[in-house]
């Protein structure tokens, strides 16, 4: 990924609040992707069913450090979805090396099963985060609709 531009430090909204991910949501992040398997392999972006896969709370800590170090090398950017008002984790949001071409960016994103009202309300404001706060011009991110 390019090296040359200030990483967003996240986005906030009246409804939720986008932050790095890190092992520091590690308990709250395995309780809401474990509590929504279907749900996030029905979710645009994740229809190859290679994830959630099943972790203990110790490898999904080891998945969140990697992503926290991927996102200190700017190989990739993860970012922890949470309630604007409780704080609880709600989702999550990928942005990684484009797979497919003609694209810059692959951008990939869930919420719990319990609060999938806001699956297309993330997707609107990540879009527009993209546009208005990334330097790709071209992101692969799954529409809803």
């Amino acid at each position: 990924m390019a090296d040359d531009f200030v990483i967003p430090a996240g986005l906030e909204t009246d409804r939720f609040v986008l932050e790095p991910l890190g092992p520091q949501h590690n308990e709250a992040d395995y309780a809401a992707w474990t509590s929504s398997y279907e749900h996030i392999r029905a979710t645009p972006g994740f229809a190859d069913g290679s994830w959630p896969t099943e972790l203990t709370l110790a490898q999904n800590r080891d998945d969140l450090v990697r992503h926290q170090a991927d996102f200190l090398a700017r190989r990739g950017f993860t970012y922890t979805v949470l309630d604007a008002q409780t704080r609880e984790v709600i989702g999550c949001v990928y942005l990684y090396p484009a797979r497919r071409e003609g694209f810059d960016v692959s951008a990939r994103s869930w919420v719990r099963r319990d609060r999938a009202e806001l699956d297309i309300v993330l997707w609107r404001a990540v879009t527009e985060w993209l546009r208005a706060s990334w330097p790709w011009t071209a992101p692969d991110y799954a529409s809803r609709g």
